[in-house]
């Protein structure tokens, strides 16, 4: 029996992995742009959940093409069935979901924790994150309601302690807002 670490936060029901751009062609497919790595996971016969509140749907057919995937549905088998789930986002359950790999977390893990120093400076709390692209950026927000940008890179994000609920890092020259 898994308990809840004291400051950890709580994995949410559903996490997403995409999103539908468009139909392709007539038939009912749909483009799926990746929100997630996990997305790699989705094959033919899984249970994703669309729309809000969730229904559950199972995937007939799921297959890379190009830079995105396509996705065909049952019961959607025209362009104007297809075109009602554009923009609909791809959700997973989470306890269904694959473990991400060692040094890899969900937003919601960071989202929360405590920033410090290795010297032991309190910087505040991960606010929000940014994509940049290149890397992630953390705000990390102070006591006095500043805003601080960190970029979730190695050379300055040194340790991240879920259990603990706090993220170690080192300040680069030029990073502290002073």
């Amino acid at each position: 029996m898994m308990h809840a670490k004291k400051n950890a936060q709580q994995p949410p029901e559903f996490v997403v992995v995409g999103r539908v751009v468009r139909p392709h062609g007539v038939r009912g497919a749909l483009v799926v742009h990746a929100l997630s790595p996990i997305i790699r996971s989705v094959t033919p016969g899984s249970q994703i959940f669309v729309g809000n509140p969730p229904s559950k749907i199972e995937i007939l057919e799921f297959r890379p093409h190009r830079d995105r995937y396509l996705m065909t549905l049952p019961g959607c088998t025209t362009r104007e069935q297809a075109d009602r789930y554009r923009g609909a986002e791809i959700n997973l359950r989470f306890d269904e979901v694959e473990p991400l790999p060692d040094g890899e977390y969900y937003y919601w893990q960071i989202l929360g924790l405590e920033v410090s120093t290795e010297e032991g400076k309190s910087l505040g709390q991960v606010v929000q994150i940014l994509e940049t692209g290149a890397n992630d950026v953390y705000i990390v927000r102070d006591a006095d309601g500043k805003d601080q940008l960190l970029p979730a890179i190695k050379q300055v994000i040194k340790e991240i302690d879920l259990d603990g609920g706090r993220l170690l890092v080192e300040l680069l020259p030029g990073l502290l807002n002073d």
